[in-house]
């Protein structure tokens, strides 16, 4: 048992993962896209936006936003303790700062950022204890940790391959400290498959 989590054994059976919106996608996103996603503004005018990195953002946003909605969720659940709480918020935001520079891209480059959802598809009739919520969150981490690692080699400018794994290291940690308050190894392999 780990100092933040209750452990009453009623844990989720399979985490629920987030949309892989990236690794199958095939996509590549422009030089203007990768200096935006890197915070170089300056960059932006070098090259234009097509369809599909505007749509590889928006769908990369969109997951994004289902985590925001996701951490919102498990704050708002009542079931956490405090130091989980804060710990919960603080990967929230981490979430609201990787959608606000996709959205930001997004803008920048002509293209209409997409809206969080009015309601997601979450398991809320399975979310009774800290533990519930918790593994819930490890299994969205997990997804998004996922889907990156499928990004990153379809990358051809290295600094996009560079942003992308930015995040995925990201997502990674959040996992590994999910997976820790949880009691289970924080990572369970060698390797990332």
């Amino acid at each position: 048992m780990s100092f933040l989590t209750n452990d009453d054994g009623d844990l989720l059976s399979r985490p629920q993962p987030r949309r892989l919106f990236l690794g199958q996608s095939g996509l590549l996103l422009s030089g203007a896209a990768v200096a935006l996603l890197a915070g170089r503004d300056a960059l932006a005018a070098k090259g234009a936006a097509t369809p599909s990195d505007l749509q590889i953002l928006n769908t990369a946003l969109g997951a994004e936003l289902e985590a925001v909605a996701a951490y919102q969720l498990g704050a708002d659940s009542g079931l956490l303790l405090k130091p989980t709480l804060d710990l919960a918020v603080t990967f929230q935001g981490h979430h609201k700062a990787h959608a606000g520079i996709l959205s930001a891209t997004i803008v920048k480059l002509g293209g209409k950022p997409v809206e969080a959802k009015a309601k997601y598809d979450f398991p809320v009739d399975t979310l009774k204890t800290q533990a519930d919520v918790l593994r819930f969150a490890a299994g969205l981490e997990k997804g998004a940790v996922s889907a990156y690692l499928g990004a990153v080699p379809l990358f051809r400018d290295r600094e996009l391959a560079k942003a992308a794994a930015s995040i995925l290291g990201d997502e990674a940690m959040h996992w590994a400290v999910l997976r820790n308050a949880l009691g289970e190894e924080p990572v369970p392999a060698a390797f990332m498959g």
